[in-house]
């Protein structure tokens, strides 16, 4: 009787399942993992190149594409409608799959937030192991849908395939008033530079994974990269804003970078940096990453540090798993949307001022009264 012998295998596989359940032998997420979180990504030199070879699409509607490196691209409704479309996913930096769904998620949503805009609609993208537990992956789905439930954005469906690691993320869309779109690299002249979130993620991820991270710095860390960049993005509605970016894989020095551009130089304050508990002492014991050192080769000989310290130039490369908004705002304005900005994200520090250009894009110093 093939259904009978169908049904008991069925029914054997569920209870070794159940079996593996009660003695928790749960699947581990990170252990088959290279790499997790933003730390993940395609450094920024290897990414350009591939870039520089694809086809300009010339449409007056496309109002930003892939050719710069705005966190979304825009697209135009009408004259002053705009939609925002992003998509974000990567293997997992954590254990907990409900954290790592939430983590992922407000990951992918935080795009929308740097230019301005409110996430209206979300797919998840899923990649999972063909034998793996199916529970981590319902986990993994509910803490995304969490974020973006709390987000005031709704899931529409997504797409899964099978995958050698777990991976997870979201492509968003969001809308934005054309007139409001915040691009990444039009800073104004003698603006503050606003950093929203503390730094160090992926060193104490680092530092986890070797097991000589304290757990009050990881705990703090897990809040930091499971907190919408909703607040701060709001906030800076009601602000002469000239520039914003969320820091995520490239680290805050190549974010700095990109937003400088040709016609600026960023001015950063390595004394005023928001940093993650611990984070100089585990730089120091050299528990950072390999995104951290692409980041590093891709600015080498662009950026002088020779004044910084070892550790202070590994958080200034580390990769950031849903980080915090860089933001360069009005001068007079900057200590108030700063107090606005710390309402809900203790952490935000003016970290630095846009100069007119010099030899570099960024340098270090204090800033001026």
């Amino acid at each position: 009787m093939p259904a009978m012998r169908e049904l008991r295998v069925s029914q054997l596989w569920v209870w070794k399942r159940l079996l593996k359940m009660y003695k928790g032998e749960t699947m581990k997420l990170i252990s088959g993992c290279t790499s997790g979180g933003c730390g993940a990504k395609i450094g920024p030199g290897d990414l350009r190149q591939v870039l520089e070879r694809l086809p300009t699409f010339k449409d007056p509607r496309l109002l930003v594409g892939f050719r710069g490196s705005d966190d979304a691209a825009a697209y135009r409704l009408d004259d002053t409608r705009s939609i925002i479309c992003t998509a974000d996913f990567f293997p997992p930096m954590v254990e907990d799959p409900l954290l790592f769904g939430r983590i992922a998620a407000a990951n992918a949503l935080s795009d929308i937030y740097a230019m301005g805009g409110e996430p209206l609609l979300a797919l998840n993208l899923v990649c999972f192991p063909q034998n793996g537990d199916w529970a981590v992956l319902g986990e993994i789905l509910r803490g995304g849908a969490e974020k973006v439930e709390e987000a005031g954005a709704v899931i529409g469906g997504g797409h899964s395939i099978y995958d050698h690691e777990p991976k997870y993320g979201l492509s968003v869309t969001g809308i934005v008033d054309i007139s409001r779109i915040l691009h990444n690299d039009t800073p104004r002249l003698g603006d503050r530079l606003i950093l929203t979130k503390a730094l160090g993620t992926g060193i104490l991820l680092a530092a986890k994974k070797a097991a000589a991270a304290d757990e009050g710095a990881y705990q703090g860390a897990l809040k930091v990269m499971q907190r919408l960049n909703r607040n701060a993005s709001r906030a800076m509605s009601g602000f002469h804003v000239s520039a914003c970016t969320d820091v995520t894989g490239f680290g805050l020095l190549v974010h700095a970078c990109e937003m400088a551009g040709e016609a600026a130089t960023l001015r950063i304050d390595p004394d005023a940096l928001p940093l993650q508990k611990n984070v100089l002492a585990y730089a120091a014991q050299n528990l950072t990453t390999a995104g951290g050192e692409r980041n590093r080769n891709h600015l080498a000989g662009r950026v002088d540090m020779a004044l910084l310290t070892a550790p202070v130039q590994e958080v200034l490369f580390d990769p950031q798993t849903s980080g915090g908004l860089l933001a360069a705002v009005d001068r007079e304005e900057a200590e108030d949307l700063l107090h606005t900005i710390q309402q809900e994200d203790p952490e935000a520090r003016i970290i630095g001022d846009v100069r007119p250009r010099d030899e570099q894009p960024v340098i270090f110093g204090g800033l001026s009264i």
